[in-house]
């Protein structure tokens, strides 16, 4: 599988997501075209330069100053006339779109009526429909981006001065983990937000791939602290690995009964948690405690939390992102000697299939027969026969 990796570890904007996708090869001469057949007296400007020591493609738009505020149906018209291809203009469509739900909701105006205010300027334009058509180019099946910094402090907007995020931006990255940041500067603008946000299947770490290409796109500040620019990785995944991004939170118990510690566990798991478990340390004052862990969807981070503090009253939790290769799966029946036994089955390319009984059918079914568990387990596992292997 094709994957692209969006490292924002300086945030993202439109002319950082096109410099840095033209810097890993996607053809500047189609991306050109496409934005000269919108019919806007632009022309995009591409540069390699080095930026806080990177070799880096910095894209700028030359247009005149405007003073129009455009509606979604503007630039969708403009779009729908263009020479883009019908998948460049439906992802082109759809992330005007999300600007237009984000402001519409900001604003308390609908997806009709609201105008764009910055993003409706010709650059803005450019760099989205630029954007769509190199994404489109790139050829991935899949992407992935690390968690965003918005950066701190205050931008000034079509309203006034607001702080950082701006508040389309915030409304945008409602859902996507957010990476914390000390700068004192705007970091991921709505352009680079409105982007990320159409075209990410998850946000995390880096996933299991071979990298071909990277390409960096170059910012317009120069920031003391760090290189300003979006770094794209692309490269290739294993069919036969399946992975996927979870989050780890983390507590030290050192106060709380083994029963509160269980009914806490079980909380966590109905909430949805995709594991749970503990692990003993040694505290301070050498005191035992135990680590409380739990596995989960970037979704569930607050429902999971919510529940930790609730049931075990700790001060802090840790939290983290990382990825885990996992068999492919699917439920599987076995027939025993004491009746059928639901399972799952699990198997990786290249490697035989394995069979795990579920606990629960295996505790049903011996009670309703008066039998050992284990020796329901036993006929489970001895049932199992390797034709019922996937293909």
């Amino acid at each position: 599988m094709r994957i692209a990796y969006f490292d924002c570890f300086s945030g993202i904007s439109g002319d950082m997501t096109l410099g840095a996708l033209i810097h890993a090869g996607v053809d500047v001469g189609a991306i050109k075209d496409a934005v000269a057949s919108l019919g806007l007296p632009a022309e995009l400007k591409v540069a390699r330069i080095r930026k806080g020591g990177f070799d880096a493609t910095q894209v700028t738009v030359e247009a005149p100053h405007e003073h129009v505020h455009r509606h979604l149906h503007h630039i969708v018209k403009m779009v729908d006339g263009s020479r883009l291809t019908e998948r460049q203009k439906e992802l082109a469509r759809k992330i005007f779109r999300r600007l237009a739900e984000a402001e519409a909701a900001v604003h308390g105006s609908t997806v009709e009526k609201v105008h764009f205010h910055e993003v409706g300027a010709i650059d803005s334009i450019v760099d989205i429909v630029g954007a769509a058509v190199a994404i489109d180019l790139l050829g991935v099946e899949r992407i992935v981006a690390s968690p965003v910094p918005t950066g701190r402090g205050t931008v000034k907007a079509a309203h006034g001065v607001m702080p950082v995020p701006a508040p389309g931006t915030a409304e945008l990255l409602k859902g996507v983990p957010l990476a914390a940041s000390t700068i004192e500067a705007e970091l991921t603008t709505p352009t680079g937000a409105a982007i990320l946000t159409s075209v990410v299947a998850e946000f995390g770490p880096l996933p299991q791939m071979k990298i071909d290409r990277i390409g960096y796109g170059a910012g317009t500040r120069d920031l003391a602290e760090q290189p300003n620019v979006l770094r794209v990785m692309i490269g290739s995944t294993s069919d036969s690995a399946e992975c996927d991004c979870v989050w780890v939170l983390e507590t030290n118990l050192d106060d709380l009964p083994g029963e509160l510690i269980g009914h806490c566990t079980e909380q966590l798991l109905a909430a949805g948690a995709l594991d749970v478990f503990t692990s003993p340390i040694g505290m301070k004052k050498n005191r035992p405690g135990v680590v409380l862990s739990v596995l989960c969807d970037a979704a569930a981070i607050e429902t999971m939390e919510t529940i930790l503090f609730r049931e075990t009253a700790t001060f802090g939790i840790r939290r983290y992102a990382t990825v885990r290769s996992k068999l492919q799966r699917r439920s599987h029946v076995v027939a025993t000697p004491f009746g059928p036994v639901q399972g799952k089955l699990g198997w990786r390319a290249g490697m035989p299939a394995i069979f795990a009984p579920e606990y629960e059918d295996c505790r049903r079914v011996a009670a309703e027969k008066g039998v050992a568990l284990r020796e329901v387990y036993g006929a489970a596992i001895r049932a199992f026969e390797p034709k019922a292997m996937p293909d």
